[in-house]
């Protein structure tokens, strides 16, 4: 009775819990440590939602069981979205089911389509349950190129010629977590001709929809004509609205797999509680100006952190959308590894980030940085990774890792 669990022995040792306990060891210290983690929205809900939260809490009516798939309303008002948004009409009968957050129909949708054997294609890196979600489900994953390009196009027609079986579904997330990468509707429609010819299903992520920096929001690939045939797509309210404990999203799209995710959700939940299914309607038909204000916000964070890791000689990209910079760790201290470099970033600038290594093997030369701390504690983590990296007190690399805690 002491071996391990099948689906446990899959999946590997959670990489961020090294980061975790360092960060948990410090502040039980006293130490003040600038979280730039975990990528969990600071600012408060709205207060018009919070409002129709209370005000649907009051009726007691609503504090019964719910409906799985999401009451009608909800539906109703996230297939108005999509129709604002993207110009796409949704049935909200048969092509929209409300999820516990983005990250809970994933992996529902993951017991539903997929069986040991099958493959599954996932850009690496990528955030965590793109791929593991498959993997408890007992699916083998395949992993791609990462960027919205030819390569990546190139990396699937290959996976579906060469892949015995052949792969079952492909998963894109742009804006990406962690890589911050933004596609285009031309890629979109490349994608779509691909899956269509290969017969291969497209999961996108579409979380970080609100949060792009340019003056084209990212488009979504349920815009292509003819993807609903093979395309189904995930949504949240987290990063829009500032949701992230509520538990709110979508997923919309091909009515056979939105109904297969429906099925297995009818038999393990009943829903999110009523009074919060109710404000997040209000969310998505109420005003938009405090999503706008979300970006503004973003975008400042985002250039002020930018700003100083260049000038502390830590050269980043400046990303085009999401809530994160996915840093190159410098020169000096590639060789650490993103888990080393983190608990040495962590000691010595007190500053927390997330190991690349924890969204994939391919993501170990970098850190993902989330911008969730407010321009003062920015600086405040500024301060003290630039006397981290230009300081000359520090001795030699190796001496540090030897240092660091187990």
């Amino acid at each position: 009775m002491t071996e391990e669990f099948h689906r446990i022995r899959r999946l590997p040792p959670y990489v961020f819990a090294e980061v975790n306990a360092a960060k948990a060891r410090a502040r039980a210290a006293a130490e003040d440590i600038v979280d730039l983690g975990m990528g969990n929205p600071d600012s408060p809900t709205p207060p018009h939602i919070v409002a129709k939260l209370i005000e649907a809490v009051q009726d007691p009516r609503t504090h019964r069981y719910s409906m799985s798939k999401g009451i009608p309303g909800l539906r109703k008002a996230l297939a108005g979205y999509y129709d604002r948004r993207f110009g796409v009409k949704l049935d909200p009968e048969r092509e929209v089911v409300a999820t516990l957050g983005s990250k809970e129909g994933l992996a529902n949708l993951a017991q539903a389509i997929s069986s040991p054997g099958d493959t599954i294609l996932v850009p690496n890196p990528s955030y965590p349950i793109h791929q593991f979600g498959f993997i408890i489900a007992g699916a083998s994953v395949r992993s791609l190129p990462c960027t919205p390009d030819d390569e990546m196009l190139s990396a699937i027609d290959r996976a579906v010629r060469h892949s015995v079986p052949k792969p079952t579904a492909v998963i894109v997330n742009f804006p990406s977590n962690p890589t911050a990468h933004l596609a285009t509707i031309e890629f979109y429609r490349e994608l779509v001709a691909l899956c269509r010819r290969h017969e291969l299903f497209i999961l996108s992520d579409l979380a970080y929809a609100e949060l792009y920096f340019g003056t084209t929001p990212p488009p979504s690939v349920l815009e292509v004509p003819g993807a609903r045939e093979v395309t189904v797509e995930f949504t949240s309210l987290s990063k829009t609205y500032n949701m992230p404990g509520w538990r709110m999203g979508f997923a919309a799209g091909n009515e056979r797999l939105i109904g297969a995710l429906t099925r297995v959700k009818s038999y393990l939940d009943y829903g999110a509680f009523a009074p919060i299914q109710i404000a997040a309607a209000a969310a998505l038909n109420g005003p938009q100006d405090t999503v706008a204000e979300m970006r503004t916000l973003y975008r400042e964070r985002r250039d002020l952190l930018v700003k100083g890791l260049r000038q502390a000689g830590w050269g980043t990209p400046s990303p085009e959308g999401s809530m994160f910079l996915w840093a190159p760790i410098p020169e000096k201290f590639r060789h650490l590894g993103s888990v080393e470099f983190s608990k040495l970033l962590l000691a010595r600038a007190k500053v927390a980030v997330a190991p690349g290594l924890g969204f994939g093997e391919h993501g170990d030369s970098h850190v993902r940085i989330a911008l969730v701390e407010n321009n003062h504690r920015i600086r405040q983590a500024l301060r003290g990774i630039r006397a981290f990296l230009q300081g000359d007190n520090l001795g030699p690399v190796e001496a540090e890792k030897e240092s660091l805690p187990a």
